[in-house]
């Protein structure tokens, strides 16, 4: 009897097949249904995490079943290359980003194709190669061409020590991560794409996508953060400038005790110029530096701020206000200042408390336990308007409207929309990017690169310091160009582009991924797109897919593409997690980290077990979309059911053949077995192909499994279970594709068995001649019973009733009612 299969030796073998022979390339078929499949490509760290395996491994199920289905299917795999990680191995160990880069490519390549992925690796995308960002800055040019890009200075995190731009992400409590310096700001002029201008397509879009998760569509929307008020205007008290603010509760106008301008306020510095209360207002300017916008608007922190020393004009009183500067106030939302109204908002409240600003309730909210005289916090403004001239007795809402139409009327302001979503600065101080395909010419200005003169190349001649604004910067000759509109010598932009414009694209390259002509055909591209189905962690919710989105609109409006929206379906899976035990002895949790050590390396489980065995797991242990929790005994439990079934088809495979599939029902056994295999079929399916439940639907092959071995045990009908090993194959091959290939094999089949059709089901077996019932006394299960399959509910209750036992349980006791449940229960409720 055959102990277990040699994993290594098979899964190398159909490996070799498979590479070889290019089984999964792929091209356009007008005559078949594309269904084009996508997992999120990785960064190139060097090794697959299981996060990674899971995510392959859900759209590798996917893209096997539905060539099943008889799709054309694409699944294309490739690299999101360029980085800072590769910059920082320069610095760290004096190795080219490239070589660095190439290298992790390399192993991460072996390592994918170890896992037993169906990719289309003749369209493997690497953004950091020059046949791919040679058509990235062409994307970027015709941005420029329709007015989408610009150039504006902007501040940007500066190391003093380092003399360089650091990230955010290289900004750690306020400090550089490398020399533990204090960060401050400087002003760099920088290129933004205008991202703001599909701000309302992209939020209308939205309800297009009923593939998409809510929460991703939620989490858009609040980044787009379209909001409806008005911009009113305050006059500063002896001062020409008036400060302009955005409020979407113009209702409150009357209820404003004090303002607040952002520390980065264009003329905070004007406004205390040579007063008394400039040394502590640029004090405190300077702390504000070295705060990430995420500290600077915690609810939870302490509110700071320094007074001016001046005072704006309430426009609706004539009420004279202190003007305040504060760390929660960002130029980036609004105006860059705002109006604070203490009573009706938690910030302002605490803020006023601690500076003693007067607070002034302006709705009644009708509640007899706030005592509007003596405020103890903030309550939310709804309600009637009091403490409010001419609006007194309104509903609030109602006054919104009101008062809207009479700032505008006075000329003191005006209905407006307003977005939290900003332009997107795509402008990075890196070396490992696409180069920013501009040139400045002191008589012409900014002008692109010719097309015919792309792709701009990386210098190789540059220096990884970890100082000064850009490597780039370093090289002898990058810096020097031509004018392409005068001729005359000019100097190429030193900055790249932020990554993220990278994969705005990608899937429309993968569409025809070795045009040399073009960024993509359009044709191919109309074939091929939307993505049906794109996977990814769901931390790429926001950037990611809205950068992604903005790509395709512009596209679509340039005439590049011929749909608006990229991704028709998303599924965002779930984080792998592992237990472990803390310094505490406390039993934990948590994301898998190298920082806590309770990573599980994909490789170690691969040699140990194989990857079927790591894929099968993977998928079986929770629904793809939630956080799966990693168990070393429901791995072993997997590599003992993928024996056992290699076990069973070996054994077949050695006394029977597999038939032409067609069989007779001759006894209950097979009878049993036919209705097994039919609903499997008809569940996997479902499960596949509806509803992502590969767990359920491995669950249900399990089942199977435990009725084949029960069925061997009596009566062998060699062609039904001849056609019921075949079906089990191919319905485990999407899951486990290499042990599958070897079954195929084993059976004597011809060609791949992932080249079969998904076998079809039989309606006619899945009605059961007889199904087992329970029956319940009040809710308790009293008895269990074969009745016909076909009874109705009427049919069910006479045949329960009629039961002996039934009958002692119930007699001399009255029936109140009974419930039947076709084919599953009666409950018999008695007094």
């Amino acid at each position: 009897m055959l102990e277990k299969y040699n994993f290594e030796e098979i899964e190398k073998k159909w490996q070799k097949k498979w590479d070889d022979e290019n089984t999964f390339k792929v091209t356009e078929d007008p005559d078949k249904e594309k269904y084009y499949v996508l997992e999120m490509f990785p960064y190139p760290s060097g090794k697959l995490h299981m996060g990674h395996v899971r995510n392959y491994s859900i759209g590798d199920v996917l893209a096997r079943y539905k060539r099943m289905k008889g799709f054309n299917v694409l699944h294309p795999m490739g690299y999101d290359s360029f980085g800072l990680p590769a910059e920082n191995a320069a610095i760290k160990n004096g190795t080219p980003p490239a070589d660095w880069t190439y290298s992790n490519m390399d192993e991460m390549t072996a390592q994918l194709k170890e896992l037993g992925l169906s990719y289309d690796w003749d369209r493997i995308v690497a953004t950091c190669k020059p046949d791919y960002y040679r058509w990235m800055q062409w994307i970027f040019v015709q941005f420029y061409k329709k007015g989408l890009a610009y150039k504006k200075d902007n501040p940007v995190n500066w190391c003093p020590s380092c003399q360089t731009v650091l990230a955010n992400e290289q900004v750690v409590d306020g400090k550089c991560e490398r020399c533990k310096s204090p960060v401050t700001k400087k002003s760099l002029s920088q290129w933004y794409f205008k991202i703001t201008d599909y701000a309302d397509r992209l939020l209308e879009n939205l309800d297009k996508l009923p593939g998409w998760p809510e929460k991703v569509k939620t989490m858009q929307k609040n980044w787009i953060g379209k909001s409806h008020g008005a911009q009113i205007t305050f006059k500063i008290d002896g001062f020409d400038k008036d400060m302009d603010i955005y409020t979407t509760r113009a209702d409150t106008l009357f209820g404003v005790t004090y303002m607040v301008m952002a520390p980065e306020h264009p003329y905070l510095n004007e406004l205390v110029a040579g007063t008394e209360y400039e040394a502590a207002v640029n004090e405190y300017v300077e702390k504000v530096q070295h705060m990430s916008d995420i500290d600077r608007t915690s609810t939870s922190n302490e509110k700071t701020g320094v007074f001016t020393g001046r005072y704006a004009i309430n426009p609706i009183n004539d009420k004279r206000v202190p003007i305040f500067i504060s760390d929660y106030v960002l130029m980036g939302y609004g105006t860059g200042a705002i109006m604070a109204v203490p009573a009706h908002d938690t910030r302002d409240f605490d803020f006023a408390k601690k500076f003693d600003c007067e607070i002034i309730p302006v709705v009644d909210p009708g509640n007899p336990e706030i005592d509007l005289e003596n405020l103890e916090e903030a309550f939310v403004a709804e309600g009637t308007m009091i403490n409010s001239g001419f609006m007194d007795g309104m509903n609030n809402r109602d006054a919104i409207t009101a008062m809207i139409k009479h700032v505008e009327a006075e000329g003191i302001g005006k209905e407006t929309t307003n977005y939290k979503l900003r332009d997107w600065l795509i402008s990075r101080q890196r070396y490992w990017g696409t180069p920013i395909p501009m040139i400045y010419c002191e008589d012409c200005g900014w002008n692109p690169e010719k097309e015919e003169n792309l792709p701009v190349l990386l210098p190789e001649d540059v220096e990884f310091t970890g100082k000064g604004e850009s490597p780039i910067a370093t090289s002898k000759t990058f810096q020097n160009a031509v004018c392409p509109c005068c001729g005359k010598p000019a100097t190429r932009e030193i900055d790249t582009m932020d990554t993220f414009l990278d994969s705005s694209w990608y899937f429309l390259r993968y569409c025809d991924a070795t045009n040399d002509k073009e960024a993509f055909n359009f044709d191919k591209v109309k074939y091929w797109m939307n993505v049906d189905q794109y996977i990814g962690g769901v931390e790429h919710a926001i950037l990611h897919l809205m950068y992604a989105r903005f790509f395709q609109m512009a596209l679509y409006d340039m005439g590049y593409v011929s749909t608006e929206e990229p991704f028709e379906n998303l599924l965002t899976q779930g984080m792998v997690t592992k237990g472990y035990t803390n310094e505490n002895g406390e039993y934990l949790v948590a994301k898998m980290s190298k920082s806590i050590g309770n990573v599980v390396s994909p490789a170690e489980i691969i040699s140990k077990y194989g990857a079927d065995t790591a894929r099968m797991f993977i998928l079986f242990a929770a629904p793809p979309e939630r956080e799966l929790e990693w168990s070393d005994k429901g791995v072993e439990g997997s590599f003992r059911f993928i024996n056992r079934v290699y076990r069973m088809v070996y054994d077949f495979a050695g006394a029977y053949k597999v038939g032409d599939g067609t069989y007779e029902i001759r006894n209950e056994g097979d009878k049993s077995l036919n209705y097994a295999m039919n609903y499997t079929i008809k569940k996997v399916a479902d499960d596949i192909g509806d509803r992502f439940n590969f767990n359920t639907a491995i669950s249900s092959i399990m089942e199977l499994v435990n009725e084949m071995y029960k069925y061997k045990e009596g009566e062998i009908n060699e062609a039904l279970y001849g056609t019921a090993m075949k079906n089990l194959v191919i319905m485990l091959a999407p899951f486990i594709p290499h042990v599958t290939e070897e079954m195929w094999e084993h059976l004597q089949m011809d060609g791949s068995v992932h080249d079969q059709l998904w076998p079809e089901f039989d309606e006619k077996a899945l009605v059961k001649d007889t199904v087992e019932i329970v029956v319940q006394i009040n809710g308790k299960i009293k008895e269990k019973m074969n009745i016909a399959g076909d009874l109705s509910r009427e049919e069910m209750q006479q045949v329960a009733m009629e039961n002996e036992k039934v009958k002692a349980l119930t007699e001399g006791k009255n029936v109140v009612k009974v419930i039947a449940v076709p084919n599953k229960l009666i409950n018999i409720v008695v007094k």
